[in-house]
Parts: C-alpha cells; structure tokens; sequence
C-alpha cells in the first residue's frame, strides 16, 4: 500500500491531503488547475517538503522523525516537458540513467525499448526527436532508474493530438507489462477513462474520499462533467458519433 498523509502551505496555497491506495496499477489524480495535484506529486518526490507521513510499503520516507531525500525515495517522475540530454543520442540518454540506477529490480535497458518502441530510434539524437519520440525516450529513461513508485504529471499535455495517439498505446503497455505502481496526473477525460485503475479527486488541496476502484465498472463515472464533455468532443473529433436514444 502506498499511504500518505501531507499537510502545509506553500505561498497562498493550502495542501491537507490523505489517502491510501494499491502499490499496484495507476492510480489518476484528477482536479481542476490549481487544485494541487503538482505540488502533492513533489511532496511524494520529496521535491517540496510538508508535515506528515508518506509510506510506500514498509518503507517509510517521511514521518514526525525522518525525511528521505529525493535520491533516496525511489521516485521515478516523469514531467510534462522531457528533459533529455540533447548532446547524447537516445541509448546514450538511456546508458546514463542505468548507470546511475540502484541494484534493485527494475525494466532492462532491452525491456524499456521493447515497451517504449524506441529501437529505431537509439542511434538518433535526442534534439532530432519529435515531441511524442522525446517523451517515449524520457519515460524509458526514468524506468530505467529503477523506480519503486513513478509519478507522472500531465506527460501528454504538451503534445499535439496526433503525438498523444502515439504515446497513449505505449503507456497501455506499460500499464499492463509492469507491476510497478503509476500515480498519474492528467487533465485528460480520455486518458484517464483508458488507463487508470482507479482515481483520486483533489480539490483545493483536499483529496475528496477515498481512490475509487474502476475495475469493470464504467469508468465515466468518475468524470465531472466537463471531463465528460471533452472526452465526447475528443469522441467526435475522431469521427465517432452516437444517434440520440443509443444505450
């Protein structure tokens, strides 16, 4: 279980966040800008620092006596802008990250290409790549780290439609290939009706209630409704329509 308990203020704003939630899966983290959703993933890098307690297992990386610094948390976070190095191709970006990575258990360097699709793309460098390619090589880079938990905040957002189509398979992949626990930020109705197992609400630094379990259930019902209404306009956009009366 993953078990978080976070309070403090940062300039105006006010973070008074609980939860507990699966080590396992994705768990989207969904709100309205300027809910809170950045600086709660950077409190659980250990980026920003708030009161309170974050567990990850039996690991405990903050409590009343103890701080884990980012290094030593294990904390995989994948920003909306990648940030590679642009004078290394892109095995030269994924060599360093396994170079610098902890002895646990993690993706392979031959595991993180296969589930990005980066194979024809090692010997290219990295300020040749489109946006979507960039942030196929960043996320491959960050599992290559070795994360115990990844953080993901909104890596889509900055692509045009036609990147995000080609990123989305890959995160499906990663979704269904490894066993390491994703919290996912996204603005994204349609992101998150495809990926996520369950999802958290955040609202003026507050998480409202408990994750809720997707499972087989329809995952709209966890959409406000303007979430709702961008995922119909994304719907249409692709030509997909439905007749008036249609269950």
């Amino acid at each position: 279980m993953i078990r978080l308990r976070l309070k403090g203020r940062f300039g105006g704003f006010a973070l008074d966040a609980a939860a507990e939630v699966p080590a396992a899966g994705v768990t989207a983290l969904v709100g309205v800008s300027g809910s809170g959703k950045t600086t709660l993933l950077r409190c659980l890098a250990g980026l920003a620092r708030a009161e309170g307690e974050v567990m990850v297992g039996e690991a405990v990386w903050q409590d009343d006596r103890r701080f884990l610094p980012p290094p030593r948390r294990g904390v995989g976070y994948v920003f909306q802008e990648p940030s590679l190095l642009p004078h290394l191709s892109v095995r030269g970006n994924l060599a360093f990250a396994a170079r610098r990575a902890g002895k646990g258990s993690g993706a392979s360097f031959d595991e993180a290409v296969a589930m990005l699709g980066l194979q024809k793309l090692l010997d290219r460098s990295a300020a040749s790549l489109s946006g979507g390619e960039r942030q196929r090589a960043a996320i491959a880079r960050t599992l290559l780290s070795r994360p115990v938990l990844l953080l993901m905040d909104e890596p889509l957002s900055s692509l045009d439609a036609a990147s995000k189509a080609d990123v989305l398979p890959y995160l499906d992949t990663l979704h269904q290939t490894l066993k390491l626990p994703i919290l996912y930020v996204s603005h994204d109705a349609l992101e998150v009706a495809r990926l996520a197992d369950r999802v958290l609400r955040i609202e003026g630094g507050r998480l409202r209630g408990p994750a809720t379990e997707l499972g087989g259930a329809d995952p709209l019902q966890v959409l406000d409704a303007a979430q709702i209404r961008a995922l119909a306009r994304a719907a249409l956009a692709a030509g997909i329509s439905v007749e008036p009366g249609t269950p």
